[in-house]
């Protein structure tokens, strides 16, 4: 029994939307750059339900899942417009690809080296989906191929530290003397500061007709992928036709999509909410001797990635900073890829880093089911 109960649906949404809010205002800090807010609500919400103050299970978390959730994928790829994706990322998109094929192939082999029990398939394709796009896709193809709550929580759990390692490797690789010999000469831009980013969160505007309108929208697009699958009676397959159906409506009117304002932040919003979720239903007792494994498989395959990506833009002749920028857009999203190139002081490749990462939220799903059903 838990202090609060599974029915006192008020006080559990009251807790789990502090923890959204603690979430939040943790990535605003200094330690939110190094660990994401996302960790911090999920071990938050952990403790809480292991130490008997929130529920394991309860119909909040359930309505957070099968409703809520579906509607964020729509909002976090409203603006996947791919032929800008394309005319702005320039030779960088090239490498990108070339760091996706490498993550693939870390991500098998990693598959076949580490016994990774039952879970093993599921769990190469959200790290693949994950490492070329990001928490969205890993959350995407968990759903698809039908991981339980507690699986989810740790396989992120264990990824979002491989993440931060990550992170650290590159921001220093670039002062790694043999990495510069190996790529030659290299076309460095003047450095500026990293405080002239600003962030989305920032500058974005919550306007109510927006906010509406592409939350009308995105209704419209679950209701239609779950009647399908329903149809179809592939109802794994939601997440994927929501994925598609977004996509559609991105690139069949996008100048529509280009001009709405602060749909992305409440799509960031619902996901903290299931993060949330996810660590309140989790049981630590059948966590942490799984998540080791895991956390090694994961380091097999950044580090695998990252081997792979450096010696093909150094054969096909792409720069060290092309090369870096693109393993960045896929290892850890657009918006720290941009923040990369700024405190590097490459300029030039901000833009393509961002549409590169974004292109990576819009194939990663598709790509981490592939390696799912593929290692089944």
């Amino acid at each position: 029994m838990s202090l609060i109960s599974a029915d006192n649906t008020m006080a559990i949404c009251a807790v789990i939307m502090g923890l959204v809010w603690f979430g939040f205002w943790i990535d605003t800090r200094p330690i939110g750059k190094r660990i994401s807010g996302v960790v911090w609500i999920l071990l938050a919400a952990m403790l809480l339900s292991n130490f008997g103050i929130i529920p394991f299970k309860a119909p909040t978390y359930d309505f957070v899942g099968s409703s809520l959730v579906p509607l964020a994928i729509p909002l976090l790829l409203f603006k996947s417009n791919l032929r800008r994706i394309f005319k702005d990322s320039g030779r960088v998109m090239l490498v990108f690809l070339i760091a996706s094929t490498a993550t693939v192939t870390a991500a098998i082999a990693g598959f076949f080296l580490f016994n990774l029990g039952e879970i093993g398939p599921k769990v190469a394709g959200v790290y693949t989906g994950g490492f070329i796009g990001g928490a969205v896709n890993f959350l995407a193809v968990s759903q698809v191929m039908g991981m339980s709550e507690t699986e989810f929580s740790t396989a992120i759990s264990a990824s979002s530290i491989v993440s931060i390692l990550a992170l650290m490797l590159l921001l220093a690789l670039p002062s790694f003397r043999w990495l510069l010999h190996y790529f030659g000469a290299t076309q460095q831009s003047p450095g500026i500061k990293l405080d002239t980013l600003k962030s989305d969160e920032n500058t974005a505007q919550l306007k109510l007709s927006h906010i509406s309108g592409a939350l009308a929208l995105s209704f419209v697009i679950c209701t239609i992928s779950q009647w399908l699958a329903e149809v179809s009676g592939y109802q794994q397959y939601t997440f994927l036709l929501i994925t598609l159906f977004s996509l559609l409506v991105a690139n069949l009117f996008p100048q529509t999509m280009a001009k709405l304002e602060g749909e992305f932040e409440i799509g960031l919003l619902l996901m903290y909410l299931f993060f949330a979720v996810v660590g309140a239903g989790t049981d630590t007792s059948a966590f942490f001797g799984v998540a080791i494994t895991l956390f090694f498989y994961g380091m097999f395959t950044i580090l695998g990635h990252l081997l792979l990506t450096i010696y093909l833009g150094r054969t096909f002749k792409f720069t060290m900073e092309e090369t870096l920028v693109a393993s960045a857009a896929a290892l850890v999203g657009p918006a720290v890829t941009s923040a990369i190139a700024i405190s590097k002081g490459w300029r030039n490749l901000i833009t393509p880093g961002i549409m590169c990462g974004v292109f990576g939220y819009a194939i990663a799903t598709f790509i981490g089911v592939a390696v799912s059903k593929l290692l089944s």
